[in-house]
């Protein structure tokens, strides 16, 4: 068994696109915090049951930072910004890992990078996982991405400093918050084929009518994977009265005319960046009056937030703006026991019940991006040219709430964007998909008609 396989090095690899962008990430990330060492693990496999493990997703701050999406990689960036990149390479045909090993053998899990490839392709050096315990010996101050990869966590107990991690880990975070060039290339590319994605769901309502949201899952998972990498999280699938429950993942009730569906779902391209966008679609293909107004009210409450949207501005002020006018749509239909301005006041925030949420979130290669980050710097921060986010206030109304007219229980409306900040405004990188009632029976007419 170890003897008789072919060299099959690759020598001439060109080096990835992101390798022009990564340089300067590290160099950022150096550069607050001078003269310490950095450590930044991509992760290991998970276990799904017995010996099956999931299909590995490097953690995005290890993504971000070099390119890489193998399994087991550690970034190490020196005190005087060195980086050097410690993986697991193939298997090598001269020990039995090739043909025995189930995980990482190249029999049993297929071909991983040589050390050389990887160096050509990510434009940085390289070192055998192995090596990293040793590289990792001395007393220089050290910090670390931790609970990522516990063999990393425990290699430096010695410098473990709570304080110092959880500012790391916020610090890699809020890097990631402005998006450069190619980041923003790739969230539009995710939008794109997000886009064809509910084209196609939209085309699969006759089937799932016979079968159930299920179906439709389905659909949309394969255009996320033949373009893309994944989906970036659940698809939620909501038709009826799952509307009203914010993140539905079962995707297991029936579709049936008449009733709305909800369309939360986003694809992963192969360079892990993801789409968020919510459309809400008639399944009979035409709103009923109420389902149009309520429908129009979910509308004009992510167009006040639109609006909200340029450098220098609040991050909290587009979900305020929202807020304001489904606070008065829910007085509009009878449903607030007080005024507009009492249910608003800090003290109060009555209107919640029926929003439940707040009205957006960063994205990128997190579908909630940039969660370590402080909030001085993210929710209590303001927005700049370059942030990524999503806009999308929704109203729920919950099928047993005996606070509401029967006619409103059991719908949930939901329009999400997702926006790029520019110099002088943003930009919807969402907007091949229609928002107004009149635009979204069109599409779908035309699409069903094709």
């Amino acid at each position: 068994m170890r003897t008789g396989w072919a060299d099959t090095e690759l020598h001439d690899l060109p080096a990835d696109e992101v390798a022009r962008w990564t340089p300067q990430r590290r160099r950022r990330l150096h550069e607050a915090f001078p003269g310490q060492r950095l450590v930044v693990p991509s992760g290991g496999f998970k276990q799904r049951s017995n010996d099956q493990d999931y299909r590995f997703r490097p953690h995005s701050a290890y993504t971000w930072a070099t390119g890489d999406q193998t399994s087991d990689g550690v970034l190490v960036i020196e005190p005087d910004g060195g980086a050097t990149l410690f993986m697991r390479p193939r298997s090598d045909r001269h020990t039995g890992e090739f043909f025995r090993d189930r995980r990482y053998g190249e029999l049993w899990a297929g071909r991983r990078p040589t050390l050389g490839e990887n160096s050509r392709r990510l434009d940085l050096p390289t070192r055998h996982i192995a090596e990293l315990p040793k590289a990792l010996a001395g007393n220089t101050p050290t910090r670390v991405l931790r609970g990522v990869d516990q063999h990393v966590d425990t290699l430096l107990p010695a410098f473990s400093d709570d304080h110092a991690d959880a500012e790391f880990a916020a610090v890699l975070a809020e890097l990631r918050l402005v998006k450069d060039e190619w980041e923003i290339a790739q969230l539009e590319e995710a939008v794109a084929i997000t886009t064809r994605g509910f084209e196609d769901v939209v085309r699969a309502l006759p089937q799932a009518k016979r079968t159930s949201e299920r179906y439709l899952e389905g659909v949309f998972w394969h255009r996320a994977r033949l373009e893309g990498n994944d989906v970036g999280y659940h698809s939620i699938i909501a038709a009826g009265a799952h509307a009203a429950t914010l993140h539905w993942i079962e995707n297991d009730g029936p579709v049936r005319d008449g009733d709305l569906l909800l369309l939360d779902a986003g694809v992963e391209t192969r360079s892990l960046y993801t789409a968020d966008i919510t459309r809400v679609l008639p399944i009979s293909g035409r709103f009923t009056p109420l389902q149009r107004d309520l429908y129009e009210l979910s509308r004009r409450a992510n167009d006040a937030a639109l609006a909200c949207l340029r450098p220098g501005t609040d991050y909290r002020a587009f979900h305020q703006a929202a807020m304001g006018v489904l606070a008065q749509g829910l007085a509009d239909l009878g449903v607030l026991p007080c005024s507009v301005e009492e249910a608003l006041a800090e003290d109060s925030g009555l209107y919640r019940r029926w929003t439940l949420c707040g009205s957006g979130h960063m994205l990128g290669l997190d579908v909630h991006d940039c969660g370590a980050a402080r909030a001085s710097n993210y929710l209590d921060g303001r927005l700049v040219a370059g942030h990524v986010l999503t806009v999308e206030p929704g109203i729920y109304f919950q099928p047993d709430d005996e606070l509401i007219p029967a006619e409103l229980r059991g719908m949930g409306f939901r329009i999400e964007e997702d926006i790029l900040i520019t110099d002088d405004g943003y930009r919807m990188l969402s907007d091949a998909l229609p928002r107004r009632a009149d635009d979204v029976e069109a599409w779908m007419h035309r699409i069903a008609s094709s």
